[in-house]
């Protein structure tokens, strides 16, 4: 204790050598963890007691983000069993949602070979059941206040994307659709909206989606951002009375299969002319122009490009300041990315509640990163497209 008691007067009077805060929560935290570790022991460090259990092996680095900065904190390794600080979260919520997901599979005897190394990497060997069902429960209460929170206020765009994942069904691997919806308020933020499973994407199933998304309060949308789905187009125009806009970079994907190899980067630099226009006005003459041009040799192509028109140039009826971010579903693909990531060291989910697990954890932490980052679009050109009247009070007399 006496020395104990001197280190600590020795940081103290470091002053403005160090930053003191940081020093003393490190001092603290690792003589709590002594303490702790004395505990599972039986037995102080270097201490000879017939009491103890167990003996200490070394330490293990592990960085801490604290408010007073990032500490380096050295944690004990024991000879038999583990230890972890009682005051350090294990693993975020999505780390913890992902170990849950890879603990429901191996309980239930659906793991590959590849996910059992992962389990035993994670340490997770000898999990019981009743632990998996309390940690897949706590997750799954998290998520689900996450999905059915009210939305507020009028969000003039809305993006919607799917992805795919594997899960069991009745014995057999099915491919499930995975739908995302993320959308910019009239503040000009961004937040997740929802997020659904499916085993397609027909126009019921976009129905269902955007009616869930109206009954929490979703309101005031103007434009629809998303990948071809006839489906989702019928419901956004019945649910949201909304316009709706076709991914202009799955449609120049789609546009390029009609043609060989070889031509394809003149056509790339053709159809690259109409989205370089100023307005609405010159994109459709520059259209029709790269049409007729194209007619004569790929005629598919040109009757897939008069289809398409009105669908792929609608984002310009909007702010020019907003076209960046409307034209396609770009703001959705890094988040697509990282699910598709943990999604895939997963392999193969037991069922669709392990899926929105997942992947609704991963959700949560993207969301909460938005609500502390600058607007994503500007105020200005967002405000007006709001449906709430604003009331204005009467002046307050002196």
């Amino acid at each position: 204790m006496t020395a104990d008691t001197i280190a600590l007067t020795e940081l103290l009077e470091k002053g403005a050598e160090t930053d003191l805060l940081r020093e003393m929560l490190s001092f603290m935290v690792h003589r709590l963890m002594d303490a702790e570790v004395s505990q599972l022991c039986g037995a102080g460090h270097g201490e000879r007691s017939p009491e103890r259990t167990n003996q200490r092996n070394g330490t293990r680095s592990r960085p801490w983000d604290t408010r007073a900065g990032r500490l380096d904190v050295r944690i004990p390794k024991l000879r038999h069993g583990s230890y972890f600080p009682s005051f350090l979260e294990p693993r975020r919520t999505a780390e913890r949602a992902l170990a849950a997901v890879i603990q429901e599979a191996y309980v239930h005897g659906v793991s590959t070979r590849s996910v059992d190394d992962l389990v035993k990497a994670l340490g997770l060997e000898g999990v019981s059941k009743s632990e998996v069902s309390r940690i897949c429960a706590e997750l799954d209460g998290q998520v689900a206040a996450f999905r059915n929170r009210p939305i507020e206020g009028d969000w003039p765009y809305l993006w919607i994307d799917a992805t795919y994942v594997k899960t069991r069904e009745a014995g057999r691997v099915v491919s499930t659709a995975v739908i995302i919806a993320v959308g910019v308020n009239t503040d000009g933020r961004r937040e997740v909206l929802g997020l659904a499973t499916g085993p397609s994407e027909a126009e019921t199933f976009w129905t269902d989606f955007l009616r869930s998304l109206t009954r929490r309060g979703l309101r005031g949308v103007k434009l629809v951002i998303s990948d071809a789905h006839e489906g989702l187009k019928a419901a956004a125009a019945k649910t949201l009375r909304a316009t709706w806009q076709r991914c202009r970079v799955h449609f120049m994907r789609n546009a390029l299969a009609y043609v060989g190899a070889t031509q394809r980067p003149m056509v790339i630099a053709l159809l690259k002319t109409i989205f370089a226009q100023p307005d609405r006005a010159a994109a459709q003459a520059q259209w029709r122009d790269v049409t007729d041009r194209l007619r004569g040799q790929f005629p598919k192509l040109a009757a897939f490009l008069e289809a398409a028109e009105a669908d792929v140039l609608a984002y310009m009826d909007f702010p020019k300041t907003h076209w960046s971010k409307l034209h396609s579903t770009n703001p959705l693909e890094r988040l697509n990315a990282e699910v598709k990531r943990r999604c895939d060291v997963v392999g193969i989910f037991p069922n669709d509640a392990a899926v929105i697990r997942l992947v609704g954890a991963l959700l949560m932490e993207q969301n909460d990163e938005w609500a502390v980052q600058r607007r994503y679009m500007p105020l200005e050109a967002l405000a007006p497209m709001g449906n709430t009247e604003l009331v204005k009070l009467p002046a307050v007399a002196a």
